[in-house]
């Protein structure tokens, strides 16, 4: 005679174990990929907390409390790596030089089909949003306003989050865009009032789809 009540229990089972697999079948891909972090890369880092900031500290090391969301407006993952890689800005940064000569960076690069990028540690220093990066993890997007965001990187920007959130004590998600809104908050260290540049990256309607995803876990946007 079959017992239905052990069939039952096989069979729920099983689904439960087909959709564990499948759930870590589709999570994306976090590639190890690492930029230079040589002993100039760190002396200039500190400098930019001492000098920007008025921080002191003897490693470049943050406590995150923040995800800053970007995208390149470089359109391929060689030429996005290749802007990061360098210590030191480029000639043509002019707009930024004058702050630092250090260069640009993010811990993480997401290219088009969703694959995730690891360039450096979650809590090591890195100068890509004004006025925060002591306190900030950058997630970079390859993408431009030519060229939106795609689904696929929405997805591996919510399972990145996601991951964040569970190690640190993440309060908020923004879009670069959306930075000056701390100007006169807590979190805001930038000695330069004057020091500011208009972003548009990545824009507000895919902020407002990643926030409206991430509601569960009660995590805030810029101030109002």
């Amino acid at each position: 005679m079959i017992n239905r009540r052990k069939v039952n229990r096989i069979m729920q089972g099983t689904i439960f174990f087909l959709f564990s697999v499948g759930q870590i079948a589709c999570s994306p891909e976090i590639v190890q990929m690492p930029i230079p972090f040589d002993e100039e890369r760190i002396t200039l880092s500190l400098e930019y907390l001492q000098e920007r900031y008025g921080i002191e500290k003897e490693s470049p090391k943050i406590d995150p409390v923040m995800v800053v969301v970007h995208w390149t407006a470089i359109n391929s993952l060689q030429d996005s790596y290749h802007a990061f890689e360098g210590t030191r800005l480029p000639g043509f940064r002019e707009a930024i030089r004058g702050a630092s000569p250090l260069n640009v960076s993010a811990h993480f690069l997401i290219d088009r089909e969703g694959t995730i990028y690891r360039l450096m540690p979650d809590t090591l220093f890195a100068r890509h949003v004004i006025g925060l990066n002591h306190c900030a993890i950058g997630i970079e997007n390859i993408g431009s306003d030519e060229n939106p965001l795609t689904d696929k990187q929405m997805k591996s920007n919510l399972f990145l989050i996601r991951q964040l959130h569970r190690t640190y004590d993440i309060q908020y998600v923004i879009g670069h865009h959306e930075y000056t809104s701390f100007k006169g908050h807590p979190l805001w260290k930038e000695v330069d009032p004057d020091y500011i540049t208009i972003k548009t990256d990545p824009g507000d309607e895919f902020m407002k789809r990643l926030r409206k995803k991430l509601s569960s876990l009660n995590i805030k946007g810029p101030p109002e």
